[in-house]
């Protein structure tokens, strides 16, 4: 039975890296639990949770333990190779709905909270300066309009690079009702959310993780692939401070519509109690 509660609050995680940007989740959940502030469902981008790149099963059973109701992804989400040993029974994971028909694991997923309320999310790859993928035009669509006749809320985790294929398609999405969408992949938090034709909306996301750092990696590594051009191992960045990037969309249940947004952009040290866990 659905309940009578008129809107719900989602709150979106951006992508998750490493072991500083799992325990920052970890605790950031953790404190809005004690504080009983907990939203009605919870999404994180965890391409990156792995040492940088991917999901291990499990890190993808901690981040499950923290109370992240569902995990999308992106491109990386192939880079630790026993994802394909745990990726068809890991229920709360989806990968990138446009990659061609076979690829293991599911694009889009429908979940229902305690209150009976469904809510469909699709995760997409931008194609834009990234590797080749089947167009988001169609497919896409033809996903969002499926999900409508199942529940007026869905959401959309686009990962991709350019800001104009983003905004782009958002407001491809915004026409078909989609009710929040959330740009991730290049992990700098973006100062334009906003409600757009009823659909809460960010180009980009940013990241959980270390605050020193390029993006969440060490910033030598980084400094040397920019100044040398030689390709080099990226590991991920250390460092006592960390940062949480989220956002918060409050929605109407009946109709769909976001009716608040708010970005979440913190930093805490981490605790001690971290130390010695896997990267």
């Amino acid at each position: 039975m659905v309940s009578n509660k008129q809107t719900i609050k989602i709150l979106f995680l951006g992508d998750i890296v490493g072991k500083p940007g799992r325990f920052a989740v970890r605790d950031f959940l953790a404190d809005l639990r004690t504080n009983d502030k907990m939203p009605d469902f919870v999404i994180a981008n965890v391409e990156n949770a792995s040492h940088g790149f991917g999901l291990t099963e499990k890190n993808y059973n901690e981040i499950s333990e923290y109370g992240v109701d569902c995990m999308t992804s992106g491109n990386h989400i192939w880079d630790k190779k026993d994802i394909f040993n745990y990726i068809e029974n890991a229920d709360k994971l989806i990968r990138p709905f446009n990659y061609p028909k076979n690829t293991p694991g599911q694009g889009s997923r429908v979940f229902e909270i305690s209150s009976g309320v469904k809510i469909g999310v699709i995760n997409a790859l931008g194609r834009v300066f990234m590797a080749p993928v089947d167009s988001i035009w169609e497919v896409v669509r033809d996903e969002i309009i499926r999900l409508k006749n199942i529940t007026p809320i869905v959401i959309v985790d686009f990962h991709a690079e350019a800001t104009a294929e983003k905004i782009c398609f958002a407001k491809f999405c915004s026409e078909l009702g989609v009710s929040a969408f959330f740009g991730t992949h290049t992990h700098v938090q973006t100062a334009d959310e906003q409600i757009l034709n009823n659909m809460g909306y960010i180009t980009d996301a940013g990241f959980c993780g270390t605050a020193d750092g390029v993006i969440g990696m060490e910033y030598s590594t980084s400094l040397s692939r920019f100044t040398t051009v030689i390709p080099e191992r990226y590991d991920v960045a250390e460092g006592n401070l960390t940062q949480i990037c989220a956002v918060e969309v409050e929605i109407d249940s009946s109709t769909g519509y976001a009716v608040a947004i708010k970005r979440i952009f913190c930093s805490r040290n981490r605790e001690e109690k971290d130390e010695g866990h896997e990267v």
